[in-house]
């Protein structure tokens, strides 16, 4: 059966990145990884209580008038800023683009996404920690592709060459789904790699894990996708 089920418009960048983004989450469960809601829980949890906060003064002024809500007035609003403002901070620099979190038998991860304007390329910063992660630093990595890698011409998102990319490019997916790490992904121009201090660690781990399907003998024979 063809893995290419979700048709789009391609001239549409947030298609593009939308659709990429919900693959993401679908991926990383079928390898056993389990996402965690804390980050998004929280910025739930601030919008909703700014807005029941405004509903109920609303209610509470449209039921009693204005003379008995007045003295609960001011001091609702300023609650209502406080926490918009919040809200607004933990959105862009708590979660700054973060579109999973999880945590999996061969570590914990966090991905955060973007694209710049008009450009059809897939920006995306992982940062994970290798089990056990009481033993291991944080690492970051910086890697980016074409959506042209697994949308088609007319549309439609392929999911195998997506989650080949992914899987060749961070370590603790590679390990988690060895089977769709593949050599020749990340060799090229169109991806590029930007590790902290203490990548390279994760890059040595990758490394060994292009490579450990490669047939003896001397041969230089790749292998296929």
């Amino acid at each position: 059966m063809s893995n290419a089920t979700t048709k789009i418009a391609v001239h549409s960048l947030a298609d593009l990145k939308n659709t990429t983004d919900d693959a993401v989450p679908n991926y990383m469960h079928s390898l056993k990884f389990r996402q965690i809601h804390t980050t998004t829980d929280v910025r739930l949890a601030l919008g909703y209580t700014a807005v029941a906060i405004s509903g109920a003064l609303f209610y509470f002024d449209w039921k009693m008038g204005w003379d008995v809500t007045k003295p609960y007035t001011l001091p609702a609003v300023v609650a209502y800023f406080i926490l918009n403002s919040l809200f607004s901070y933990w959105l862009w620099w708590v979660e700054a683009g973060a579109i999973y979190e999880g945590e999996g038998k061969t570590g914990k991860i966090r991905i955060a996404t973007s694209t710049k304007k008009h450009i059809p390329i897939y920006e995306v910063d992982v940062t994970f920690t290798p089990a056990p992660a009481s033993s291991n630093p944080p690492q970051t990595i910086h890697i980016r592709t074409p959506f042209t890698r697994w949308f088609t011409s007319d549309g439609y998102f392929v999911a195998k060459p997506f989650q080949q990319w992914l899987a060749s490019e961070v370590p603790i997916v590679g390990a988690a789904d060895p089977s769709n790490v593949v050599e020749e992904i990340g060799r090229g121009s169109e991806t590029d790699k930007v590790l902290n201090a203490t990548g390279a660690n994760a890059m040595n781990i990758l490394e060994q894990l292009k490579t450990a399907g490669k047939p003896s003998g001397g041969s230089s024979r790749r292998r296929k996708a």
